[in-house]
């Protein structure tokens, strides 16, 4: 999904991709032959900004990039925080790592696994995964906002920017077994439906897993805001613990194609509603024509992009609780808190610790609860 800035050079929108099991396409909207408990090939977006590139990438100050990148770190709050996700183990599931860019060289991953060509050594063939790694490792120009994490990276998505809902799930779970802190999903699709006993969503369910561990899970609200949108938030952002996020300017406002959350009971497709602190999306965070890195893929000159979307917002929240499990080891997975429940206390504390827009009062469908502020949220972790 496009933003209003028009440069030289436009990454598409990633396509459709095909995936088994039931999902809900538009509100109101049922599928054939769900009474039959028949299992269909449907589609599920990828939630994948369009980029648009630079006409020339330096490696020097360029005072719009990094002003641009230091408004986003104030108005989050990273400014306030003396921390940078030292000790955090995160795992981003994307379309891979480009580590021949000058800014990532410096990076020596604690793991890799391609979900795609099972290649050995990282790489990245599309640029998404290089983009929303550069938000946490980044150096030089674009320094990452939790430099120290210890970081893992799943290539499940393809060159085209697709990828299905079983081989994402395969990566989820990989990262699971890997034994991370956090996982980053910057992508997203149509819900699924679970009926009685039955699941029909692969991804959700290895969602479910880990956060049954004590990992949290961070994901993309969508990018089908406005005119476009179908109703509620992406999956696997709609389920109950993950933490979904949505998309702000530098001054708070929010990006005219984050997607709604719709927190209401609906007899069918069956969904409950949502209480506090899972009305969805919990929060926003910086993702509105942020700078980011370029992978140095098909002959580009350019070491730098602007993108909009809900991706880059989700890697902002994802470093925030980097930050927040550096200062309360003990919330990890890998600490003594390895629960679920550890996770929803966590997420109270993020509905206590956001900062609401003007006139807010409790959840806003657009907004979540508020702004992340994670100054905030590590002051009341540390209560």
């Amino acid at each position: 999904m496009a933003d209003d800035f028009v440069t030289e050079f436009v990454m598409p929108a990633a396509p459709e991709i095909a995936v088994s099991g039931f999902r809900r396409f538009k509100r109101g909207t049922i599928i054939s032959g769900l009474a039959a408990f028949a299992l269909f090939s449907v589609s599920i977006m990828l939630v994948l900004f369009a980029v648009n590139i630079l006409s020339q990438g330096v490696l020097g100050p360029d005072p719009e990039l990094s002003q641009r990148h230091q408004q986003f770190i104030e108005v989050s709050g990273f400014d306030n925080v003396t921390t940078s996700g030292a000790g955090v183990d995160v795992c981003i599931v994307d379309t891979g790592i480009d580590m021949s860019h000058p800014d990532l060289e410096h990076v020596q991953l604690a793991g890799w696994s391609d979900f795609v060509q099972n290649r050995d050594e990282p790489y990245d063939d599309e640029g998404h995964g290089t983009a929303m790694a550069g938000i946490l490792v980044a150096k030089n120009l674009l320094p990452g906002i939790a430099p120290d994490v210890s970081l893992h990276i799943a290539k499940a998505i393809t060159s085209s920017g697709t990828g299905t809902d079983s081989v994402i799930a395969s990566a989820v779970d990989w990262c699971t077994d890997s034994g991370v802190d956090i996982i980053s999903l910057s992508l997203g699709g149509q819900q699924g439906i679970n009926l009685i006993f039955l699941s029909t969503d692969d991804l959700e369910d290895a969602v479910n897993r880990a956060i049954n561990q004590g990992i949290y899970v961070v994901a993309a609200a969508g990018n089908d805001g406005g005119e476009d949108d179908d109703g509620d938030v992406s999956s696997p952002g709609s389920v109950e613990d993950v933490i979904c996020v949505g998309a702000i300017d530098t001054d708070g406002s929010i990006w005219r194609n984050s997607s709604v959350g719709d927190n209401n009971w609906q007899a069918w497709p069956p969904k409950i509603a949502r209480s506090d602190p899972d009305k969805k999306p919990e929060l926003v965070a910086p993702g509105e024509r942020i700078p980011m890195l370029n992978a140095q893929i098909g002959g580009t000159k350019s070491l730098y992009a602007w993108g909009s979307g809900t991706s880059g917002a989700t890697v902002w929240v994802t470093g925030a609780i980097a930050h927040m499990l550096e200062e309360r080891p003990d919330l990890s997975h890998n600490g003594s808190g390895s629960n679920r429940q550890t996770v929803e206390n966590v997420k109270q504390w993020i509905e206590d610790s956001v900062l609401p827009r003007d006139g807010q009062t409790g959840h806003d469908d657009y907004y979540g609860y508020g702004r992340l502020q994670v100054d905030a949220l590590i002051a009341l972790a540390t209560a």
